[in-house]
């Protein structure tokens, strides 16, 4: 009997893993493909994210002269009330728009004066290459913590300083000409106050001329 039990149990055990199994055997280029597919597609997101979120929500930026005036009046209540970081990073970010007259154009910058009647470059649209968080985190957006890979997170910022380098920069080099008026929208990363705020260095995200 003690046979009979053994060899029912055995059975048994046979028949559910026949029908559940403990694993399954998967041929290694399947395993890839289904292991790519599952991949964060970084370029498709961010154009997405560029077209169907970012320049719908240019309107939501601080407007330029508003920015300026409160950084030359105290820029430490300027970055309290206008500016975004991420987490315990030091560098900030600012998300302005606004328009301003070509008083220079470089290899890596065209500057515009802001204020009304100025000569002085206030804000210089960057034009050389394009590197930094500024896209990603300067309009708040997008939050770190929707992205478990942080790298996924990384790589979105390249994607997206890419989608400038490819898309407005030609743009906004065929538009200006010295004296010409460009309205403008894009964010600015501080490091040094010293050197990122006069001029404030904005990569574009829209230029437009009248």
């Amino acid at each position: 009997m003690r046979a009979v039990t053994w060899i029912i149990a055995i059975a048994v055990a046979a028949a559910v893993c026949g029908l559940f199994p403990p694993f399954h055997l998967v041929p290694l280029k399947t395993a890839a493909a289904e292991q790519k597919a599952k991949a964060f597609d970084t370029t498709r997101f961010a154009g997405t994210f560029w077209t169907n979120r970012l320049l719908p929500s240019l309107d939501k930026a601080v407007p330029a002269r508003e920015l300026l005036s409160a950084i030359q009046n105290d820029p430490p209540a300027a970055k309290k009330k206008y500016s975004r970081s991420l987490g315990l990073d030091e560098n900030y970010y600012y998300f302005l728009r606004g328009d301003g007259k070509v008083v220079s154009i470089s290899d890596d910058e065209i500057s515009l004066a802001i204020s009304k009647d100025s000569t002085n470059a206030e804000v210089a649209l960057e034009t050389g290459l394009v590197f930094g968080d500024a896209l990603r985190d300067g309009t708040g957006l997008l939050n770190v913590n929707d992205y478990p890979n942080s790298q996924d997170f990384n790589d979105l910022s390249a994607a997206l300083d890419r989608i400038v380098e490819t898309n407005v920069i030609p743009q906004l080099r065929g538009q200006a000409k010295p004296g010409e008026t460009i309205s403008f929208a894009g964010c600015a990363e501080v490091d040094d106050e010293s050197t990122d705020l006069k001029p404030l260095k904005v990569i574009p995200i829209q230029t437009l001329t009248p």
